[in-house]
């Protein structure tokens, strides 16, 4: 009897843990998942296409790196709108009271519509940016008209595929398995740091190593990161959902600055100033982690406070630990020990002379001291108090995302 007891026990075990598993499936719906993976395949497309813009400059229409950006642009379209079309026009009444409707007949999630709208202006760019540079050549700047068009469509489809987390985050928050708890955090935290190394890039231009000791990298900081970060934290139903962001943010920069000089690559378009033979790495990425570690504690004790006295707590914390950090950082980025390849100091565009002047010093006309360091961080201190009541306020909003 003991023994057929102890086997029923195990099937009864082994059935529970097999209906655990498909709950979980069945908990994240498939177009969730293809988000996630099309919101990473567009970033790292972005990357690379950045690097193949040191390293080989003129690209095609379906170059690598592009077709890596069009087939995450393609797969949240797809699926999302799969997902739209069969709620719209098979979806059970229940069903579509759960979505969203628009344009009179359509039903679906907003994580989903964010998708679908990302990927129209992410393929329509895509002829854009062809006849721009068969037009006016080689981009000088990043954000140029049609990749402007792009970088929404891009950020539209990271938004959407962090929002459709996050919906499903809040709507499961009472009835949720184990596994598909966790499963959530750290799609939710990558789905957060995707969309972050997304805006660094767009303003990467500021964050040039030789430029870190101005003020003005740090208004630009000020002014962009605390409202994506602090509104994924606040917006989480667990701890450290800030300092899991950056984490995945710091792996994803970093990942590219080891992965991309393993492969080979030579200039195809003059003038060439640096010979190299492999492709060079962006930016190595910056400290964001060490405020996101601030702004969670804070969080995690001050969070049902006043928001804007919370706003302005988190303002402080965010530059007195951000600046340090960076600006010694920034110190070590330009010494010998930095030059190797882990922090691709040793990646230089082929358009760029080897024999810089600046490559390993800061540019005198943007370092700031004295009072001017202080004055700069003084007009950082309110822009960051805004943008932080603003991720605030845009968090609250997140959390009650249930669509």
């Amino acid at each position: 009897m003991k023994v057929t007891f102890s086997t029923l026990t195990l099937q009864e075990e082994a059935v529970k843990t097999q209906s655990n598993s498909a709950t979980s499936i069945r908990q994240i719906p498939t177009y969730v998942y293809a988000s996630v993976f099309s919101s990473l395949c567009i970033v790292i497309g972005l990357i690379w296409d950045i690097s193949w813009h040191m390293s080989v400059g003129r690209d095609t229409l379906f170059s690598p790196p592009h077709i890596a950006i069009y087939v995450g642009a393609v797969i949240a379209g797809v699926f999302s709108g799969i997902k739209v079309l069969k709620t719209s026009f098979w979806g059970t009444a229940a069903e579509k009271s759960k979505a969203i409707k628009f344009w009179g007949i359509f039903h679906g999630s907003l994580g989903a519509m964010f998708c679908i709208w990302g990927a129209f202006a992410m393929l329509t760019s895509a002829p854009f940016d062809d006849w721009w540079h068969n037009t006016y050549g080689l981009d000088v700047q990043i954000l140029s008209p049609p990749h402007v068009l792009l970088g929404l469509g891009m950020i539209m489809i990271q938004f959407g595929a962090m929002i459709s987390v996050t919906a499903l985050q809040n709507r499961l928050q009472n009835n949720i398995t184990e596994n598909t708890h966790a499963q959530l955090q750290w799609m939710y935290a990558l789905t957060a740091g995707i969309l972050l190394a997304m805006v660094y890039v767009l303003v990467s231009q500021y964050f040039w190593p030789f430029l870190m000791h101005g003020a003005l990298m740090y208004q630009i900081a000020a002014l962009t990161f605390p409202m994506f970060m602090i509104s994924v934290t606040f917006a989480a139903p667990y701890k450290w959902a800030c300092t899991k962001m950056a984490l995945a943010y710091t792996l994803i920069m970093a990942a590219m600055v080891w992965i991309l000089p393993l492969f080979p690559a030579e200039p195809r378009l003059s003038p060439v100033y640096n010979h190299i033979t492999t492709l060079q790495a962006y930016h190595f990425p910056i400290l964001l982690i060490v405020p996101a570690v601030a702004i969670d504690l804070i969080m995690a004790r001050f969070k049902n406070i006043n928001k804007w006295f919370l706003s302005g707590i988190l303002a402080v914390a965010f530059l007195a630990t951000f600046v340090p950090a960076q600006w010694y950082f920034a110190e070590f980025l330009h010494t010998e020990a930095a030059r190797g390849w882990f922090f691709g100091r040793s990646s230089w565009s082929y358009m760029s002379s080897p024999d810089y002047a600046y490559r390993y010093a800061f540019v005198p006309s943007s370092v700031d001291t004295g009072w001017a360091l202080v004055k700069g961080l003084l007009i950082a201190l309110p822009i960051a108090w805004i943008t932080s009541r603003i991720g605030l306020s845009w968090g609250n909003w997140m959390k009650q995302v249930k669509r």
